[in-house]
């Protein structure tokens, strides 16, 4: 029986997988039409599997020969210019004798004595000659060597071997493709030895790869079809390939590791239910994906603030392709339906804004203090939301002269999640709604006990934003199939008022206090 694979290559044989055979579709067209182009995407987003199955596929042609290597370890064979060329050849010769091709070993053979980049050029053009067929050149893991000189020099080649090839007058790869998280457009090039470092790529004869890689809803249908049909598990397919989907934004190691835990930890329960635990399983495991982010965002300062004003601050944050690239490109971020820069998926974000609250903690200790000793939880297990609203308001309230006032405007929706975060640990979910989020609003849904509670944080800015406000969150409960919602007010009038006030709006019922 055949698993979700969250390590290495997804094989059909083997794993669920969804069905990506209009993206290979589009990258065969590139290919036909002799392109040179780079799949950069972030880690753990199917480029390998993407090339597997793109091989797989060439095969099936007779008119292709695709050379597919990998720089993954290579990092000795960097150290020198003759290194690296031979272990590029005898890549090539491992390909070969793979493919049974050994007419094309043997040629290669007379090339054993090649030691220069420059050489190179020659190999290339006997090689594609030898072979007669149209040969396409697949290297992945491409970054873990592209800040090294010899790699530069190395695609130096293949752009000029490119650009004669166009003019008629040389032979090289049919087409050329790079995979890895960076991309080698906007790598430094010395054009020669005396030269400084300079932005003139050796890569920009490549075309943009606009193929959009994540998954969407349709795509994880597909998966999610293979596996009911082998397992016989019942679920709503359209309704889970639509949840995963808005978790995820289809990053394609979060849709397979979320379908793994609920298939092998929770009974196979593909509902609402069964997402939302597998979600609390997954933000408190260790993985590489969570630790890259991490790690990025503490590598680069700008990163971080970026996540912080977009997470903490509730900024609206205009995409600028130039200014937030980075952060895209590690997969952190990502352009927004109305062009806004947001965090790429809902459980990044909700890792994010556990391990902010915890760095402030750690930093500054609680902002607010209180020991929980509130009864939040009633017989049947429900979360009392009003209760605990109450309660915040309270505390904000015992608190609020000793805390810094633009603290409060800064931070205040940090300081409810602080705040409401040990009550629900371990049994309730949350997260933040980015649709929603702006400067002066923020919705944060709450799911405990099969309930669900949705709460609306505004900065008060007047009678007539406030019934903006009622009215907007009445729209997202309508969204939410809710009769009820839940509204904290940030008032930081000299004189305000810490209402508790119960409303009508709209049919929708609303608990609402003022801090």
């Amino acid at each position: 029986m055949k698993e979700f694979n969250i390590t290495g290559t997804c094989i059909p044989s083997e794993h669920y997988m969804v069905d990506t055979s209009l993206k290979l579709d589009k990258i065969i067209k590139l290919i036909e039409k002799r392109k040179y182009f780079i799949i950069n995407r972030p880690r753990q987003f199917g480029k390998t599997t993407t090339m597997y199955l793109l091989d797989r596929r060439l095969k099936e042609n007779r008119e292709y020969l695709l050379i597919k290597l990998s720089f993954e370890g290579m990092g000795e064979e960097f150290a020198s210019e003759s290194r690296f060329v031979k272990s590029f050849i005898e890549l090539i010769v491992k390909k070969m004798k793979f493919l049974n091709k050994n007419k094309i070993v043997d040629f290669i053979e007379n090339y054993k004595e090649v030691e220069k980049i420059k050489q190179l050029d020659d190999f290339i053009t006997d090689l594609v000659l030898e072979i007669d067929k149209k040969v396409i050149l697949m290297i992945d893991e491409v970054d873990k060597s592209s800040n090294n000189q010899l790699f530069l020099n190395f695609i130096g080649i293949l752009r000029t071997k490119y650009l004669m090839r166009n003019e008629g007058e040389d032979y090289t790869f049919h087409s050329v493709i790079l995979a890895g998280v960076h991309d080698v457009k906007n790598m430094k090039l010395k054009l020669r030895p005396d030269e400084q470092r300079q932005y003139n790529s050796p890569w920009n004869i490549a075309v943009d790869f606009d193929i959009d890689m994540s998954f969407s809803a349709d795509e994880i249908k597909t998966m999610l079809i293979d596996y009911t049909n082998e397992t016989k598990v019942e679920m709503d397919i359209d309704f889970m390939a639509k949840k995963l989907r808005e978790f995820t934004s289809g990053y394609p190691f979060l849709v397979s590791a979320l379908c793994k835990i609920i298939d092998e930890k929770l009974n196979r329960d593909f509902s609402e239910k069964g997402l939302e635990e597998a979600i609390k399983i997954m933000l408190n495991e260790n993985n590489t994906l969570f630790d890259d982010l991490i790690k990025n965002i503490n590598r680069y300062d700008e990163l971080y603030n970026l996540a912080e004003r977009i997470v903490l601050d509730g900024e609206e944050i205009h995409y600028n392709l130039d200014a937030h690239n980075l952060g895209v490109m590690y997969g952190i971020f990502r352009e927004s339906r109305n062009h806004k820069l947001i965090i790429h998926n809902k459980i990044f974000e909700i890792r994010l804004y556990n391990y902010m609250i915890a760095m402030r903690e750690i930093k500054k200790g609680a902002a607010l203090n209180y020991k929980y000793m509130g009864k939040f939880i009633d017989e049947n297990g429900d979360l009392d939301m009003e209760l605990v609203l109450i309660k915040f308001q309270e505390l904000m309230k015992a608190e609020y002269r000793k805390i810094d006032e633009k603290f409060v405007e800064r931070e205040g929706r940090l300081l409810f999640l602080a705040f409401l975060k040990p009550i629900i640990n371990g049994t309730g979910f949350y997260f933040v709604e980015s649709e929603t989020r702006h400067s002066n609003r923020m919705d944060i849904v709450v799911t405990y006990n099969n309930k669900k509670f949705v709460i609306e944080l505004k900065i008060w800015r007047g009678g007539q934003y406030e019934q903006e406000g009622r009215e907007q969150l009445c729209g997202y409960l309508e969204a939410q199939n809710l009769n009820k919602g839940y509204m904290i007010f940030y008032n930081f009038n000299k004189n305000k008022e810490y209402i508790k006030d119960r409303l009508n709006v709209a049919g929708k019922e609303i608990f609402e206090i003022g801090v």
